[in-house]
């Protein structure tokens, strides 16, 4: 079935490593905004099948849930959502109150995403979060006890300064607070990013790649003796509690994005929305927000779906790749995945294709070998 997604970019501040389409918070703005995205969604909407909506950003948690509830009832409306979909929100824990969690979850949310990323007061002041330790475990605490039993936390590794014992405190922290489902990503330092100009002021510095290495290795191990089970490189979930909109976008599925800067994938053709939020708001009223849109060539539908499977710890089902594209996948690319294979980054039993833990610290080195055969 189709995901459905829905870009909110406001945000309370901007953090000094963030890459995504957003922008401050502007109460006047925000109602133009909802408005267009309902009728982006009405315009859109055809009836098909979808199983998931997620509301991402930004920070859709400084919504109203009045606009919350808007909008999940225009994708209802417009699309056949399922009764059991799972309905996430992503919000930061300054952002949330009781009152404003049981609006949310009365809106017709059932899945939280919460913003963490840090357990230590000083790496979230470097990170420039507004939140402290405190106000997050707060908020998971108050997400419960508004009914959310479906709650994911994401935490970052490889901060500035910060250590491996530093990181596994924070994972302890986490199994703590025995969420449903967890995101652990290595944080990213894009070349524009305020953060780096904060580094260099502040004399900080990353980690060495081998403690880098450890911090995933050992984080993980730990979430694996809480019964956590890892089900893609950078995320885990207790049994069932898996993400399964996110799980579209690794296992080739299709989805359609709503608002600014939003993408959609169906059908083999990709499209991007307007970026800029105001003029998405003002290309809406006169029926045209597409920014860009192509035709994704069979050598791309492939070589897609290829290095974002082998993104699952399960990896690649060999017979669902013949099914589906007609690819015997170790006689195409066995030659070139082999000294992967004999390294132990790999294993290939005739049945499936999947990464070792070991193999998912080297994946981009790995997934190349689809991008390569493909081009030649």
């Amino acid at each position: 079935m189709l995901g459905l997604y829905i870009h909110i970019p406001f945000c309370s501040a901007i953090c000094n490593y963030c890459n995504f389409n957003r922008g401050l918070f502007d109460a006047a703005l925000k109602p133009p905004y909802v408005a267009a995205l309902l009728t982006e969604i009405a315009r859109a909407g055809d009836g098909e099948a979808a199983d998931t909506i997620y509301f991402g950003g930004g920070t859709p948690s400084l919504l109203e849930p009045s606009d919350v509830a808007a909008i999940i009832s225009a994708c209802r409306q417009s699309w056949a959502v399922a009764p059991d979909a799972e309905v996430t929100l992503e919000a930061n824990p300054e952002t949330v109150t009781p009152e404003r969690l049981a609006g949310f979850r009365a809106a017709g949310v059932n899945r939280l995403s919460v913003g963490v990323q840090s357990f230590r007061d000083e790496e979230l002041r470097r990170l420039s979060r507004l939140h402290s330790v405190d106000t997050a475990v707060a908020a998971v605490g108050a997400a419960r006890a508004a009914g959310f039993d479906n709650v994911s936390v994401d935490l970052m590794m490889w901060l500035p300064q910060q250590s491996v014992g530093e990181w596994l405190e924070s994972v302890d922290a986490l199994v703590a607070l025995d969420p449903g489902h967890a995101s652990m990503y290595l944080l990213e330092i894009y070349p524009n990013a305020p953060l780096r100009d904060a580094m260099a002021r502040g004399r900080w510095s990353v980690a060495p790649d081998d403690d880098a290495a450890e911090m995933y290795v050992s984080g993980l191990e730990r979430m694996d003796k809480a019964g956590y089970v890892q089900y893609e490189i950078s995320n885990v979930a207790r049994p069932g509690r898996e993400s399964r909109h996110n799980l579209k976008y690794w296992t080739d599925g299709e989805w359609l994005g709503f608002g600014c800067g939003a993408h959609s994938t169906r059908g083999g053709v990709r499209w991007n929305n307007i970026a800029a939020t105001g003029d998405y708001i003002a290309a809406v009223t006169v029926g045209g927000q597409v920014a860009g849109r192509r035709i994704l060539s069979g050598a791309e539908r492939v070589e897609e779906a290829l290095f974002m499977g082998l993104r699952l710890a399960s990896g690649l089902d060999v017979a669902r790749v013949r099914g589906r594209y007609g690819i015997a996948l170790w006689d195409e690319y066995g030659g070139d995945l082999e000294p992967f294979v004999d390294a132990g980054l790999l294993v290939y039993d005739g049945r499936s294709l999947r990464m070792t833990r070991a193999g998912m610290l080297l994946a981009n080195d790995i997934m190349a070998v689809f991008i390569r055969s493909t081009v030649r």
